[in-house]
Order: structure tokens, then C-alpha cells, then sequence
């Protein structure tokens, strides 16, 4: 099983981003994904999650308006779509799914 993150960078307060997550390895049509983040300095945050359908989504409310989950099971790749983000966003951004985990999207929103 592999997850193989892609996107990430430096964005401005404001600005948008998007992150990408493509699975390998297993049924990934079966499975909930998650989206979880590591500010500097602090514990692991849960951001968002999403079924295997896509038809029941989650957030956390501090994300909640703001970004998007969203996956394609024909590309066996699941989206974290980052509007209007904060100086709080900054983190690194791990996807998960059935116990696997990416290796980790630096975010840094900074003017």
C-alpha cells in the first residue's frame, strides 16, 4: 500500500491551494479518507474525512467553509481543495486511509 502525496507549498493569507493524494496498492474504492495536519509545535489536528462514496463529508470547524474534500475512485486519488487560507493553515498535511499514511504536504501561508 502506498499514498503518495502531491501538492503544498507557500501561499499567501488569502490565497488557495490544493493538495493531492493518489493510492496504490488496495480496493481504494472501499474506504473512508481522511486529511489530518501537524502545526508546528502542536499535536496532530483532524481536518477532514469523506466516505467511500463521497457522499458524506466532514470537517473540522476550524476548515469548515473554507476547504473542500473531494476524491476521484477511478484515479484512486482523493483532493484537499484550500480556500481563503490563514496563517493558522500552516502545517504539514498527511492524508490517511485504512490505518496508511502519506508522507506529509508542508503548507506554510505567510505574506
Amino acid at each position: 500500500v502506498l499514498l503518495v502525496q502531491s501538492g503544498g507549498g507557500l501561499v499567501q493569507p488569502g490565497g488557495s491551494l490544493r493538495l493531492s493524494c493518489a493510492g496504490s496498492g488496495f480496493n481504494f474504492g472501499d474506504y473512508w479518507m481522511s486529511w489530518v495536519r501537524q502545526a508546528p509545535g502542536k499535536g496532530l489536528e483532524w481536518v477532514s474525512r469523506i466516505n467511500s462514496r463521497g457522499r458524506n463529508i466532514f470537517y473540522s470547524d476550524s476548515v469548515k467553509g473554507r476547504f473542500t474534500i473531494s476524491r476521484d475512485n477511478a484515479k484512486n486519488t482523493w483532493y484537499l481543495q484550500m480556500n481563503y487560507v490563514q496563517v493558522g493553515d500552516t502545517a504539514v498535511y498527511y492524508c490517511l486511509s485504512k490505518g496508511f499514511w502519506g508522507q506529509g504536504a508542508h503548507v506554510a501561508v505567510s505574506s
